[in-house]
């Protein structure tokens, strides 16, 4: 016989069992109004029983009208009861939420977890001010060094969660690999994930920092970067691109992590083809050493050190050029490290050109060389190509950059540079405006518009080499970038025919023209599935490694010699937090999980 289930026999609960037996209904239980017991099955005789019980001899003598108004106060008793548990759970829970957003501020912020306190301090002090009557429920909220700490990492653990469920939906990735050296002088791995799921929306995160105690091989990185991969729970087949800083532990043929990550994927019989890329922006900084015009850049680092590294030189710079009037009142520093910051030293020095010859004379330094033309038109070249190669710098950073987008940029680049060679020869420098300044001010030479010539043929010969293995892409890349202009004979014969269908749509045609390439490949119809699976894999692709240099900004911002002793967990808890783009930490699910935990304000206040 099968065993009775009572919560299906529907059983109500009548009003007159309130006066009858003090009993009311709580969350769909009999609850007694004098005791606070509850019955666990709603029957009458229960209720009865109950009453009879234990406390008949208390209400005998009431009639009842008496036992009414008694029933009604207890109930409001109940309910107000019950409010004020709400209203402290509600605050408790309140408390809690304060302490997680505020903990992800601090995380952001690049601040101390100590930071909590004197955050705390400061909002009891204002709070004394403005409402006093409201002091208890800012103490509530626990801000100490070691819960700020807690709340970060539950941050952090979150976020991870939501990737790794968004990697699950991912039918196409691909990784961003660099390497650095904290302030500890600690090898630091920095990942980076792109997928791209089966609507073709993309998700730009940070994967993992993973500290590198020993050696830096290019098994060392594969170890770190398989672990990765395999805690995020990815299928190695549906990798599509490395992008890495070009270094011999990253790209060697043997024993690299790009070769290394080959061999898994062989292993693991993944059908398509790891495509590797050296960062575009790295590339591109290296290019600019293909001018060989280190003795130009020599004398113009020795006369800025001349003038900053002592403070009293420094000083009379600035007065000096205070009482001339110039438009500048100072020259920067110049960093190799920070490829921007030359055509910045070089543009100012070119312009106080003549104001520093003056300060340097007065100083009885020789200033021949500073002085001779042949110098001011490298310096100027240099100056004006410096700036165009910083254009093109700035152009290809930034988050969510579209590697097609980041080729045609680079092409164009290189169609300047035939056009400039050109112009060069033919002494036009329309596109060379430090140029053209010297040329007018020569008083005996020509300008030496060969040489320099010369200069833009070898700067653009080493773009052509080394953007070789973009060539080699090149129809792949131009088939997200314009896929109505691609010659449909020369694609793979797997696309020829979706191809065809999509040049002959003027609907798809003009959806193009409206939202551009990048966002186009989202309404490519599900009757084109290997268009589709191709622009996945293509807008995964990274064409740089900006995010992990980006981070390293943040790491080094982060882990300073006042928090050298920042552990490795930690940082790399507050490094997804304050890297996050497209994922926002859940607090909420998080203040649920806590349940009715409340941080009283004793400990709050440790």
């Amino acid at each position: 016989m099968a065993k009775r289930k009572v919560d299906t026999e529907n059983r109500g609960f009548q009003t007159r069992w309130e006066s009858e037996y003090m009993f009311t209904k709580v969350a769909g239980k009999p609850v007694c109004l004098l005791c606070g017991e509850s019955v666990a099955v709603l029957k009458e005789y229960n209720l009865r029983r109950h009453y009879e019980t234990k406390h008949a001899d208390k209400n005998k003598n009431m009639d009842m009208e008496q036992r009414l108004q008694k029933a009604e106060e207890l109930k409001r008793g109940l309910k107000s009861r019950q409010a004020l548990f709400k209203k402290a759970k509600s605050q408790g829970q309140a408390a809690v939420k304060a302490s997680f957003i505020l903990a992800e501020e601090i995380a952001k912020s690049a601040r101390p977890f100590t930071e909590g306190d004197f955050i705390k301090n400061c909002m009891i002090k204002v709070c004394d001010e403005v409402c006093p009557e409201k002091r208890q429920l800012f103490l509530n909220v626990s801000l100490s060094r070691n819960t700020i700490a807690e709340r970060v990492d539950q941050l952090s653990i979150n976020l991870k969660e939501q990737l790794v469920k968004k990697g699950k939906d991912f039918i196409a990735y691909s990784l961003a690999v660099d390497e650095s050296t904290d302030i500890s002088d600690i090898a630091q791995l920095s990942i980076f994930i792109r997928g791209v799921d089966s609507n073709l929306s993309v998700t730009e995160e940070f994967l993992a920092l993973r500290p590198m105690h020993g050696t830096t091989t290019g098994h060392d990185l594969y170890e770190e970067v398989s672990r990765c991969v395999n805690e995020m729970e990815l299928p190695w087949e549906k990798l599509v691109g490395l992008t890495t800083d070009g270094a011999p532990a990253m790209c060697g043929h043997r024993s690299g992590l790009v070769a290394k990550i080959r061999e898994k994927m062989q292993e693991e019989n993944a059908t398509g083809e790891l495509t590797a890329y050296h960062c575009i922006i790295h590339q591109e900084a290296l290019c600019g050493k293909a001018l060989k015009m280190e003795h130009v850049m020599s004398i113009i680092k020795r006369t800025v050190n001349f003038i900053r590294a002592k403070g009293l030189n420094h000083r009379q710079f600035k007065a000096f050029l205070t009482e001339l009037e110039t438009e500048h009142g100072d020259l920067p520093y110049h960093t190799e490290v920070r490829w921007l910051s030359q055509g910045k030293v070089l543009q100012r020095c070119f312009e106080l050109r003549e104001e520093i010859c003056l300060f340097l004379d007065s100083k009885g330094k020789d200033t021949t060389q500073l002085r001779d033309e042949m110098f001011l038109c490298e310096m100027a070249f240099l100056c004006d190509i410096t700036s165009h190669l910083n254009a093109i710098n700035l152009q290809l950073q930034g988050r969510d950059r579209v590697i097609s987008d980041m080729y045609s940029t680079v092409k164009a680049f290189k169609t300047k540079l035939t056009l400039w060679e050109t112009q060069m020869r033919k002494e036009n420098l329309s596109h060379f405006p430090s140029c053209q300044t010297m040329k007018e001010k020569l008083s005996t030479s020509a300008f030496p518009s060969t040489q320099l010539a010369d200069k833009i043929g070898m700067l653009a010969a080493d773009f052509r080499r080394r953007f070789a293995d973009f060539e080699a892409q090149k129809s792949r890349l131009e088939l997200l970038g314009n896929p109505f202009a691609v010659d449909v004979e020369s694609s793979p014969p797997n696309l020829q025919m979706e191809l065809i269908d999509l040049q002959c749509n003027d609907a798809l045609r003009a959806k193009y023209a409206a939202v551009g390439a990048a966002e186009f490949a989202r309404f490519l119809p599900g009757t084109m599935p290997q268009l589709r699976i191709q622009a996945a894999q293509t807008l995964s692709m990274f064409g740089s490694t900006y995010l992990c240099e980006q981070l390293f900004s943040l790491m080094n911002l982060n882990k300073t010699s006042h928090r050298s002793r920042l552990t490795a967990e930690h940082l790399h808890s507050i490094l997804r937090i304050s890297s996050a783009q497209s994922l926002t930490p859940n607090i909420d699910e998080l203040v649920e999980k806590m349940g009715h935990h409340q941080v009283s304000p004793s400990t709050s206040n440790k």
